[in-house]
C-alpha cells in the first residue's frame, strides 16, 4: 500500500498556477526523486503534502492521513528539511534540536538529540552556538530537526543546494544512510547526478507531471538499447563481418569503439563478440551505453515545450 497518495493535486495562486492536477504514489521505503526547473512547483507541493499550505483542488494522503483535513497529525508523522534550515543561530545545536523535540511529547527527546546529533556528526559540536557553523553544518543540524520525532516520512527540499562539494557529498552520505534504514523520503533536487545515485524512482514536474519511473525506464522512453565493443583497434574486415550479420539493426564507430543496436541485446551479444574475434578483432570490452540522467530530462522539457507550442 502506498504511503504517498496524490489525487489531482493542484494549487493557484491567484492567476497563477503553481502546480497542477499532479497524481502520483510513493510506496513505504522508496526514494522519490522530484526534479523540474526553478519555478516548476516542486516546494509548492512539498508544502502541500507536508500539511504546510492547502491545496486548491485535489487532495493528497500521506501516510493515512489527508493533507488537506489533518495537518496538525500529519505535522507529527512527517519530517520537513526546508531550502532556508531556520535554525536559532545564538542557541547550541543540542538546544535548538531540545526546543524542536519539545513539540512531540510522545518521545524521549534527551535520548533522540543525543541520537540525531551522534547520527550527524555533531555531537562534539553539541554545545557550540549554531551561529558558529558552516552552511554543511547547519544542513546536517537541520535534518537531524527533521528526523528527531522518527518520521514516518522525510521531505527535503534541495538538501545539497549551495553546499560545498564536501558538505555535498556528507549530506548526501546520511541520505544513503537513512536510505538503507527503509525510510520513505521525497526529494526535490536539481543535481541530476545525485537523483541517479539517491532515488529509485524519477518525478518530472513542470507545473504538472511530465514523467514518473525509474531512471533505466525513463532512458528508455527516449534511447534504444546500445550495446559499445571497445576494440584494441578497428578495421574494415571486423566492420563489414559486423555489418552483415543479420540481427545488426545499427551500426556506427567511434575510435576503436562499435556502437551497434541489436535485434536482442542479451541473446545477440555472445554471437556477435565470437563472429568479431572470429575475424580477428581482439575485444577488450563489451558494455551497455549509457546516457545520463540529464540527457533524459533535456528531453522531457524539451518535449514540453513543444507541446506548449
Amino acid at each position: 500500500m502506498a504511503i504517498i497518495e496524490t489525487f489531482g493535486l493542484s494549487r493557484n495562486f491567484g492567476k497563477a498556477t503553481a502546480v497542477e492536477d499532479v497524481t502520483l504514489t510513493v510506496e513505504p521505503g522508496e526514494v522519490l526523486g522530484f526534479l523540474g526547473p526553478n519555478g516548476a512547483g516542486k516546494t509548492t507541493t512539498i508544502r502541500m503534502l507536508a500539511g504546510m499550505i492547502a491545496p486548491t483542488r485535489g487532495y493528497g494522503i500521506v501516510a493515512g492521513r489527508r493533507t488537506d483535513r489533518d495537518p496538525e497529525q500529519l505535522h507529527e508523522i512527517v519530517g520537513v528539511l526546508t531550502q532556508m534550515p531556520g535554525l536559532y543561530d545564538r542557541l547550541s545545536a543540542r538546544r535548538n534540536l531540545e526546543y524542536f523535540a519539545s513539540f512531540y511529547p510522545s518521545i524521549e527527546s534527551r535520548s533522540q538529540v543525543e541520537k540525531y546529533l551522534k547520527l550527524m556528526g555533531l555531537w562534539e559540536r553539541r554545545d557550540s552556538k549554531v551561529g558558529t557553523f558552516s552552511k554543511g553544518m547547519k544542513q546536517r543540524l537541520a535534518l537531524a530537526r527533521a528526523l528527531v520525532h522518527e518520521p514516518k516520512v522525510l521531505f527535503l527540499d534541495e538538501p545539497t543546494a549551495g553546499l560545498d562539494p564536501e558538505a555535498a557529498g556528507g549530506v548526501r552520505q546520511l541520505i544513503r544512510t537513512l536510505r538503507g534504514e527503509g525510510r520513505t523520503i521525497f526529494l526535490s533536487t536539481h543535481n541530476l547526478s545525485e537523483a541517479e545515485i539517491l532515488c529509485n524512482r524519477i518525478a518530472v514536474l513542470r507545473t504538472r507531471l511530465l514523467a514518473l519511473d525509474t531512471p533505466e525506464q525513463l532512458r528508455r522512453r527516449f534511447f534504444r538499447r546500445q550495446i559499445v565493443i571497445q576494440l584494441e583497434a578497428l578495421d574494415a574486415r571486423v566492420t563489414d563481418v559486423v555489418k552483415k550479420l543479420p540481427f545488426v539493426q545499427e551500426m556506427r564507430e567511434e575510435g576503436n569503439q562499435l556502437i551497434l543496436e541489436l535485434t536482442d541485446s542479451e541473446r545477440n551479444r555472445p554471437e556477435l563478440v565470437k563472429a568479431i574475434v572470429e575475424t580477428g578483432g581482439r575485444v577488450i570490452g563489451v558494455s551497455e551505453k549509457q546516457y545520463p540522467l540529464e540527457d533524459v530530462y533535456l528531453r522531457l522539457v524539451r518535449e514540453e515545450n513543444q507541446n506548449e507550442s
